[in-house]
């Protein structure tokens, strides 16, 4: 071959392989998140635990022949739904994504299910989104959530109240899709075990005042007030204004409430509160916490370990179909999740994508000790804690 021929010849071979690599497009997931807002607090560890998933997959050059993997952000507020769907469109038609993990919050989500997912055909795994309805909505089997609904959540409290023999409670909720969802859970469950809740009244988020909320509720009286609301807007300052006024001093927190930027801020004046929140003492969360260690996150976060395992599920059910098509690899999510097939666990996903790779199967237990159940949401198990000393601490599992 003479000394043009290689020159050319060397050349047509590297523009194919350029042309290799960039057929190999990258894999966009949407980091679909309330960045600012009510939960702002809670979302800064859980994108980074969906996001550890991400990079875990993409370090290991094992997904659909060796394509990264990116994550893309977009913030969905939490409670404005025009924004949350204007961002959630965003990623799909301008960003490209290929699946959503998010959102965070029941109504940010609705709104988008309903405007983007369905319309747009892209599978959504929420890590938190808790509402009831969740469960009932049209979805076109795009929406999936790692996060056991709020059904379980109001069982789990009524148990809780029943076993520490706190018979009457007054009961305030954010008022949106979460907070009545949840509250309504919670006042059956509990009624049905005998208990009284004295009052029932929502609050708006971002008031500067709640003395008139407090005011209605200890009125009624309770030996405990229930916030279902949000740890960085209305529901902190529902509690600000029982402890200046002195009307409640003991409180029960669903996962709303529940994160160390309530603690930080009241300490010990909120010792004897109970917190749930989902979680599990499975070997899973603590392999997640340990694989967290050091990367400027805790592990075992409220959140975390369902943002972790969404980012998990949406590339292992890509990899299992052998496509990144939302409408190919919806039909796989279920498939990767639950048995038959090898456990995989948080910091095995390389193994995990290898095979899957090789034809076999996997049951994907994740950090949360993960089983999906009609209509792809998480059967779930709870966290019981308690503030001692200004601190959160576990008391038990359920």
């Amino acid at each position: 071959m003479g000394k043009l021929s290689t020159l050319l010849f060397s050349a047509a071979l590297s523009t194919a392989v350029v042309a290799g690599a960039s057929a190999q497009e990258q894999v966009k997931i949407g980091m679909l998140q309330g960045f600012t807002g009510p939960t702002e607090s809670l979302v800064k560890p859980m994108a980074l635990g969906g996001e550890l998933a991400i990079k875990e997959v993409s370090d290991s050059g094992l997904l659909l022949g060796g394509r990264e993997v990116v994550s893309v952000r977009g913030d969905s507020t939490c409670i404005d739904a025009a924004a949350a769907t204007a961002a959630a469109d965003r990623l799909v038609t301008s960003d490209g994504v290929h699946g959503i993990n998010g959102a965070t919050c029941s109504g940010a989500t609705t709104a988008i299910l309903n405007n983007v997912v369905r319309a747009n055909g892209i599978v959504m795994i929420s890590p938190s989104a808790t509402s009831p309805a969740l469960s009932e909505i049209e979805d076109d089997g795009y929406f999936f959530r790692t996060a056991p609904s709020d059904a379980r959540q109001g069982q789990i409290i009524a148990e809780i109240l029943d076993r520490r023999g706190i018979k009457s409670a007054a009961l305030t909720y954010t008022n949106n899709d979460y907070g009545k969802g949840l509250a309504d859970a919670i006042q059956a469950a509990y009624e049905a075990k005998g208990g009284k809740i004295t009052a029932v009244a929502a609050h708006e988020d971002g008031k500067a005042d709640y003395s008139a909320e407090i005011g209605t509720l200890a009125s009624a009286g309770g030996e405990v007030l229930i916030v279902a609301g949000y740890l960085d807007q209305g529901g902190k300052g529902i509690i600000q204004a029982s402890l200046d006024t002195g009307a409640f001093d003991k409180f029960v927190l669903p996962d709303g409430m529940v994160g160390e930027a309530l603690t930080d801020n009241f300490g010990d004046m909120l010792d004897g509160s109970i917190g749930t929140n989902p979680g599990t003492d499975s070997p899973g969360a603590s392999m997640l916490a340990e694989l967290a260690s050091g990367k400027g996150f805790k592990g075992d976060d409220p959140y975390v370990p369902e943002a972790y395992d969404a980012s998990a599920l949406l590339l292992l059910a890509m990899q299992s179909a052998g496509s990144t098509d939302s409408a190919v690899y919806k039909d796989h999510i279920l498939k990767v999740a639950n048995a038959p097939g090898e456990k995989i666990y948080p910091g095995e996903l390389a193994k995990a994508l290898q095979i899957l790779a090789d034809g076999g199967d996997i049951d994907y237990v994740g950090g949360t000790a993960l089983e999906l159940i009609e209509p792809g949401e998480s059967a779930g198990s709870f966290r019981e804690t308690e503030i001692k000393g200004g601190k959160w601490e576990t008391e038990m599992y359920h």
